[in-house]
């Protein structure tokens, strides 16, 4: 029998000057947009995979201070259920000599109205979701979430 479980994942949801930090990342169906994100690892809160993510995705250090929300999204192919925790924070120093994860293209930075135009290439809808979100100032603090290491 098989036991269905979700694929937990972190986003970093990263404004500043009034854009905001995504990557453009190779996928099956060619480049999409994301936030800095992936796969929470074994033994790591969910706060530090999202750390650990956007330093790997974009080359800044990211420090997460905010849950933005938590997201529920099954893919439309309906094998996969996505479990997004979506983190606002500060960002830090970019490290201009570290390689990015293989399969991203570049990190980028794109107002909301850019973002909005090219939803078409997205990777999923979880991307605009989390910006309006986040600009209509969803913010809850990180002890909301135990992390019992």
């Amino acid at each position: 029998m098989d036991i269905w479980k979700p694929n937990v994942t972190v986003a970093a949801v990263v404004e500043q000057d009034g854009r905001f930090l995504l990557v453009e990342e190779e996928t099956d169906d060619g480049p999409r947009f994301n936030q800095p994100a992936g796969h929470l690892d074994e033994g790591e809160s969910l706060v530090e995979a999202c750390a650990r993510e956007a330093l790997e995705e974009t080359a800044y250090e990211f420090t997460p201070t905010e849950l933005v929300g938590v997201y529920q999204w099954p893919r439309p192919q309906r094998d996969i259920t996505y479990l997004r925790f979506a983190f606002a924070g500060k960002l830090g120093a970019r490290d201009t000599l570290r390689r990015l994860d293989t399969g991203i293209l570049r990190a980028v930075w794109l107002t909301p109205a850019e973002i909005e135009a090219c939803a078409d290439r997205h990777r999923s809808p979880l991307i605009l979701q989390c910006v309006r979100d986040y600009l209509a100032g969803r913010r809850f603090p990180l002890d909301l979430i135990r992390h019992y290491p």
